[in-house]
């Protein structure tokens, strides 16, 4: 059997750290070894701890994640990168790829996309030998290409998911529909759409707000998961 690929989660947001390394630790041939919520503690992590791949998130409280790799590459760390941000500067793309950024998961996203991309990551990792033409390559390099852009249901939005995602996980005591789409500027309806597709990919709950006059109104949560 095949070691397991040795991840390193990068992310100052606590609750964002814990929840990628739930993520990763889920799925088969990936464990983590270390978090780190700056650039400075990940540069100590990977002095002491070895590291086949790093989830980073490129907004850091220490430095841009993109500094950090740079370094980390003038001092021979050989490691690939997967970004995991919300940073959406083509530029800043392309200059991650020239680093070694081999793939680029934007935020909010599902445990799904995740573990999409990191089977794919192992499938191109698990590539040897040598290739007997064109084809073979073209196909070991496909396996890092998702078939199509990663789809949310019909009707939603990236950009209102993001912001109902804000908004939820910024209030502690959860919000209702009505709530969530005066944060937003959306209707109750729209708002709710999106609560309950954050509900489905198990990034909140739902539960009933008892105690007012007639019938209940569900109240969303952000989960927020335990280190």
């Amino acid at each position: 059997m095949s070691a397991a690929i040795r991840v390193l989660v990068v992310e100052d947001d606590p609750v964002a750290a814990d929840a990628h390394e739930l993520y990763v630790g889920r799925v088969p041939g990936f464990t983590v070894v270390g978090v780190a919520h700056s650039r400075a503690e990940a540069g100590r992590v990977l002095e002491r701890t070895g590291v086949d791949l790093i989830l980073l998130d490129l907004y850091l409280p220490d430095g841009h994640g993109l500094q950090l790799l740079r370094g980390l590459r003038a001092a021979g760390h050989q490691a690939d990168v997967i970004a995991v941000t919300s940073a959406r500067d083509l530029t800043v793309v392309r200059e991650g790829v020239s680093l070694g950024v081999v793939q680029y998961v934007l935020k909010p996203f599902t445990f799904a996309t995740l573990r999409d991309r990191l089977v794919r990551y192992a499938e191109f990792r698990g590539a040897a030998g040598e290739a007997s033409g064109q084809e073979e390559v073209d196909r070991a390099l496909g396996a890092l290409r998702a078939p199509q852009p990663s789809s949310l249901p019909k009707g939603l939005s990236a950009p209102t998911l993001e912001a109902v995602t804000r908004a939820l996980r910024s209030c502690a005591t959860g919000l209702t529909a009505a709530e969530a789409g005066l944060r937003v500027g959306a209707s109750r309806i729209t708002a709710r759409r999106y609560l309950e597709h954050l509900v489905t990919n198990g990034r909140a709950e739902r539960s009933p707000q008892y105690g007012q006059v007639g019938r209940p109104e569900l109240q969303y949560r952000w989960i927020r998961t335990p280190h």
